[in-house]
């Protein structure tokens, strides 16, 4: 008995070791993303019914002083707010009928009667606070620990890969990496890893002289800071510390926020990418997982320290940042969608094409869902 309540809640079990850094992770990056949506539907002056962390049966909650509910539920994946007027968790347009069975003073806070600009604001709040959260993360990570880097100098180039097909030689700077100039060994690793397959043309400094060459990067399967086996598109060097010159960079406070910008803006662009190769078929489908590979993601980050498990919570919630802005109702890319619409067309969509659209991103919604978990359970 003593082994199985070891197994389950000690440092090393599932609840103190996984499920409990799942959570954390989960619900930081959920309860940011809402509180998005909430501040600004408020600075908008939107009433707001319900704020909830998770789906199903209220475990425990609390109304505050302007009559919102604060809630925790029982199925901690995901949450909602509840603006006045949304008929559902996902405040897609109600019927004239439900508008009607609202009061005066409820019309006049109700979310799909405000301007176009303050529904577009409010749903763009959520995936824009998910991005400014992961600038915060990285701010404070470079401020205190900075970030080490490497000379983009080349000690050795494997036999037979794509760098010794282009003549990339030993004692080879890289200055660009297909016009896009590069400072550190990492700024080359980060330009290439996403793009297997490609022809990259690269720029190099060779005995004083700037030559260029390409190469065709190939997938190759390594291991993660976490553990974890993923592939990545390699060119085939190696820096070393004798070339490599290893070094710290200290940031000041201001500094730490612009690397943390721009240190996002490069996730964006390289999920963005992945995104664009995975829908044609040129990204591997294990590079994608649910919950199980979060939790497990979790409990390897939680081992290796807190500023580990934040750094997931910021990759995370670009992650989900990103997922929610894409153009498929109920996501708020697909709210936006039909804003957008309406700007352009000056009337609401028609009741009939938005349920229309609603049932087709719902379908698509869900099996993303079912894939990810076929993943995270039996395909990879």
């Amino acid at each position: 008995m003593n082994d199985i309540l070891h197994a389950a809640f000690g440092t090393e079990g599932f609840v103190l070791g996984t499920l409990v850094p799942f959570l954390f992770v989960l619900t930081v990056v959920v309860f940011v993303h809402e509180m998005g949506h909430y501040l600004v539907g408020r600075w908008c002056g939107i009433g707001v019914k319900a704020f909830s962390i998770g789906f199903g049966p209220e475990l425990f909650g609390f109304n505050d002083s302007h009559g919102t509910r604060w809630k925790l539920c029982a199925i901690p994946l995901g949450g909602y707010v509840k603006f006045v007027g949304d008929m559902n968790a996902t405040s897609s347009q109600p019927s004239a009928e439900d508008i009607e069975t609202l009061t005066d003073a409820e019309r006049k806070v109700a979310f799909h009667t405000q301007p176009i600009w303050k529904r577009a604001a409010t749903v763009a709040a959520g995936p824009l606070f998910n991005f400014l959260l992961t600038i915060a993360v990285f701010a404070v990570l470079f401020s205190v620990y900075g970030r080490p880097v490497l000379e983009p100098t080349v000690a050795a180039v494997t036999a037979d890969s794509p760098a010794a097909a282009a003549g990339i030689l030993p004692g080879d700077r890289f200055v660009a990496v297909d016009g896009s100039k590069v400072e550190t060994f990492g700024d080359v690793q980060r330009l290439v890893s996403g793009r297997a397959g490609d022809t990259i043309t690269f720029t190099m400094l060779r005995g004083g002289k700037e030559i260029t060459v390409t190469a065709t990067p190939r997938l190759m399967e390594q291991q993660d800071a976490l553990g974890n086996k993923v592939k990545v598109a390699v060119i085939g060097v190696v820096n070393n510390k004798e070339l490599g010159q290893p070094r710290q960079i200290t940031y000041s406070p201001v500094g730490a926020v612009g690397a943390a910008v721009e240190e996002t803006g490069h996730i964006i662009q390289r999920t963005g990418q992945f995104l664009k190769r995975f829908v044609v078929g040129r990204e591997d489908k294990c590079q994608l997982g649910g919950p199980v590979k979060i939790a497990d993601m979790a409990g390897k980050a939680a081992k290796l320290g807190f500023e580990w498990l934040v750094q997931l919570v910021a990759l995370l919630s670009v992650g989900i940042g990103i997922l929610n802005l894409l153009p498929i109702p109920p996501l708020d890319g697909g709210h936006l969608l039909f804003y957008g619409i309406e700007a352009v067309i000056r009337r609401p969509v028609s009741e009939r094409m938005m349920e229309m659209g609603y049932r087709a991103g719902l379908i698509l919604v869900l099996g993303f869902m079912g894939f990810v978990f076929w993943n995270d359970l039996f395909g990879c």
